[in-house]
């Protein structure tokens, strides 16, 4: 059964936390499906993930730069799972209607948005009432994660 897990950002940036997600689900030897909202947003992902840190690298890829199935993060604005991930990551902005294929699925929430936070609520309802397995991580004044729920 999937397990979903709402990240509600808080202190700092859907683009300061991505990073660290993505960095921590490869070295756990996971595949990774970025599903963003439309094209732009993963053209700058794309972009920010190549240039975010000096001293990281995360092997990525989009439709931008092919090779689906190469790529240990593929980001999308499909429903699509071509490098064959067990965990999906939604961005703030993005809807996902695959979670059921993940193993997790972790959906990015700003929590500056009453209108995303609002609608995570309906996904969180409509998550339980599928049967999924859902928690609630709230970030602290540090950067870290307290599961809440």
């Amino acid at each position: 059964m999937t397990e979903v897990r709402f990240y509600h950002l808080q202190h700092q940036s859907q683009e300061q936390v991505l990073p660290l997600l993505l960095g921590k689900a490869l070295e756990r030897g996971h595949k990774i499906v970025l599903k963003c909202a439309n094209t732009q947003e993963c053209e700058y992902l794309n972009q920010h993930l190549w240039t975010y840190s000096k001293e990281s690298f995360l092997p990525h890829g989009s439709a931008a730069n092919g090779d689906a199935v190469l790529q240990p993060i593929w980001i999308t604005a499909e429903d699509e799972n071509p490098n064959a991930a067990d965990v999906l990551i939604v961005s703030e902005n993005a809807v996902s209607q695959a979670q059921g294929e993940y193993a997790l699925c972790c959906e990015m929430l700003s929590g500056h948005n009453p209108n995303a936070v609002a609608a995570a609520r309906q996904r969180w309802k409509a998550y339980k009432e599928q049967g999924f397995e859902v928690t609630y991580w709230q970030q602290n004044e540090n950067g870290g994660w307290e599961k809440k729920a």
